[in-house]
């Protein structure tokens, strides 16, 4: 309910201009960029891996992520309920992101992530677009309601048609995908699904038959550590973020008939195995790595949860339950120190 009085949400509303001088161009700062002490003008900006910029808030990757988590709840909530009211609100917020001439947001970029004083967007930006694969899943859920025409199914499959094309073509989307973490994970499964959605399915099976086999094999090791996650200053976290994404990549792999969960690479990695490594170092140990900021357990669950769909014979639903119970109880959780 309190979703049908949520947004709506524009790139038209940041204060800030891109270069470009159009609005209607999405604009973003790389969250781990800070003024620079050294200089008068804060120029330019220099790193703090881990610690987040409150400036991000007054760009456009905020209220991005503000819109995909309430139309996510809408279409969920219509799903479930045949109410049309949350079918109607939830595609009033896409018109306006997406649609609208006045305000909706032009399919590319080139502007993501910019560090002030360096430069004005970087290929690595893409990955404030990875909640949209959440996005086209609710836009099918949408699909029945008397709310959502033609005209808007039809808009929603150019627009992706064309950032899909964007992320293939452009400089800085060959930049992400050339990225050896969580990064090219992320611009895979977007590139995956997004083409799914657009119907370039050619594009989607060459990722996810040649590309995500590769990123399963190069960044997990045979104990099931994730070695370029595990240098960064919130190791924990980025291990979950990027096994998440290997999981939706294998999601997305069953279109084909494509077992990407069960794939080990010749040193015997998979997804398995990088669940199984932070089962027995997060939740059965104290994590010993950096993590400077806290961990929330509960970004473990959907891990093992779609890993005991996946693999029945496994105790993956125990741990889960067990992790449950334990922020029931509110106990002293080990992957929170």
């Amino acid at each position: 309910e309190d979703a049908l009085n949520a947004g709506p949400w524009s790139v038209m509303d940041k204060p800030h201009t891109p270069p470009s001088g159009d609005k209607h161009d999405y604009y973003s700062v790389g969250p781990y960029w800070w003024p620079n002490p050294q200089s008068a003008d804060g120029l330019p900006y220099v790193r703090r891996d881990g610690e987040t910029n409150p400036e991000r808030a007054r760009y456009d990757s905020d209220p991005l992520k503000d819109l995909v988590d309430t139309v996510d709840i809408l279409a969920l909530a219509y799903f479930f309920s045949d109410d049309e009211r949350f079918a109607r609100h939830a595609a009033y917020l896409l018109r306006v992101w997406f649609l609208d001439d006045a305000t909706r947001m032009n399919p590319h970029l080139n502007f993501g992530q910019a560090i002030p004083g360096i430069c004005e967007g970087r290929g690595i930006g893409i990955i404030d677009t990875l909640q949209l694969s959440r996005t086209v899943d609710a836009i099918g859920l949408l699909a029945p309601s008397i709310h959502w025409g033609n005209t808007d199914q039809l808009g929603m499959l150019d627009w992706f048609h064309r950032y899909t094309n964007w992320l293939l073509q452009s400089q800085l989307g060959r930049d992400e995908a050339r990225q050896h973490n969580n990064h090219g994970v992320w611009y895979d499964v977007q590139l995956a699904a997004f083409a799914l959605f657009a119907g370039m399915k050619e594009v989607a099976r060459t990722v996810l038959m040649t590309s995500a086999p590769q990123r399963i094999a190069a960044q997990i090791e045979p104990d099931g550590s994730q070695p370029h996650e595990l240098a960064r200053t919130r190791s924990l976290s980025y291990s979950v973020m990027n096994l998440h994404g290997l999981m939706d990549l294998a999601r997305l792999g069953d279109h084909f008939d494509l077992d990407l969960w069960r794939f080990v690479g010749r040193n015997g990695s998979g997804i398995q195995a990088a669940l199984d490594y932070l089962i027995a170092h997060a939740v059965d140990a104290t994590w010993d790595r950096p993590q400077i900021t806290p961990f929330d357990p509960a970004d473990l669950l959907p891990l093992l949860l779609r890993a005991a769909a996946i693999y029945p014979e496994t105790e993956y639903a125990a741990v889960a339950e067990r992790i449950g119970n334990s922020m029931n109880d509110q106990n002293d959780f080990p992957a929170r120190r």
